[in-house]
């Protein structure tokens, strides 16, 4: 109306009648002022697309909030990080895991000594370790394994490779305990012919870790790895197309230096898994 008053110098008066406003209400626009908060709304909604674009949308408003909130020093609300994202019309992009099944072997089969019992007094108490598969280039396949602490949540090591064999296991193993040498940690994995092998018995019995096994078929016996497995890919795989193994290692390496380093959590008081870390220490 205000354009079409200046440009056209329609009476304001004939264009409230079209728009069925009164006039009172056109000169109350008018004169209308944002308030310090609705500017400050403004100035955060602007910040908020822009990490969500950064992040391809796989981000939600809690992470978005611990994220700006710490960049800014600012202690804006869940809620209002909420409405602004509502009123954006954007939300996290989540892409549901379909549940996988995998038989057990007999040969070293261990009980489930974790029993979900997923909370650690100290670091390198309890890890839980698994693998995933990863697709690059013309369906290629490759095998990330992974080892997490129950702790503070942070990957204490990982391997990729171009096969899910003994070898990716042993090495996330043998290179989790160089980084933190005389550790006698209760490891849990599920049930796989890597967990289960003469390889695995062989790598306990050298290192003393306590192995703990899911039950068949239970995949939230292992809740925390499977849980980072869901992030991991929201966030990132998902995110990117691999033409060769480089390229997915790489994006690999950078994620897990963004999670450990970068990537906070309200579980741990808004801080990442490494700053949690140093606290125990």
């Amino acid at each position: 109306m205000s354009e079409l008053h200046e440009e056209k110098y329609y009476p304001i008066s004939q264009l409230c009648q079209l728009a069925g406003i009164a006039r009172s209400a056109y000169y109350k626009w008018l004169k209308w002022k944002p308030s310090k908060k609705e500017l400050e709304n403004r100035k955060l909604a602007k910040e908020i697309k822009k990490k969500y674009d950064s992040k391809k949308g796989a981000i939600g408003y809690r992470q978005i909030r611990i994220q700006l909130n710490r960049k800014f020093k600012r202690t804006y609300s869940r809620k209002r990080y909420y409405r602004l994202m509502k009123a954006l019309g954007i939300k996290a992009v989540i892409k549901k895991k379909r549940p996988t099944y995998v038989k057990a072997t007999e040969a070293h089969v261990a009980e489930n000594i974790l029993n979900r019992k997923f909370v650690a007094k100290k670091p390198n108490q309890k890890w839980c370790t698994d693998i995933t598969e990863l697709r690059y280039g013309n369906r290629k396949k490759a095998y990330l394994s992974a080892i997490i602490d129950i702790y503070d949540h942070s990957i204490v090591s990982w391997e990729l490779g171009h096969s899910n064999n003994n070898p990716l296991v042993m090495d996330t193993i043998k290179k989790a305990i160089r980084k933190n040498p005389g550790v006698r940690p209760l490891l849990h994995s599920d049930r796989g012919f890597q967990y289960t092998s003469y390889d695995y018995k062989k790598l306990e019995a050298t290192y003393k870790f306590t192995k703990s096994m899911s039950r068949v078929g239970r995949c939230l016996d292992n809740q925390p790895i499977e849980h980072f497995w869901g992030t991991f890919k929201e966030e990132k795989f998902y995110q990117e197309s691999y033409k060769n193994f480089e390229d997915l290692k790489k994006s690999v390496r950078s994620y897990m230096r963004y999670y450990n380093n970068y990537r906070y959590s309200e579980a741990l008081n808004e801080l990442s898994p490494n700053e949690f870390r140093k606290q125990a220490a």
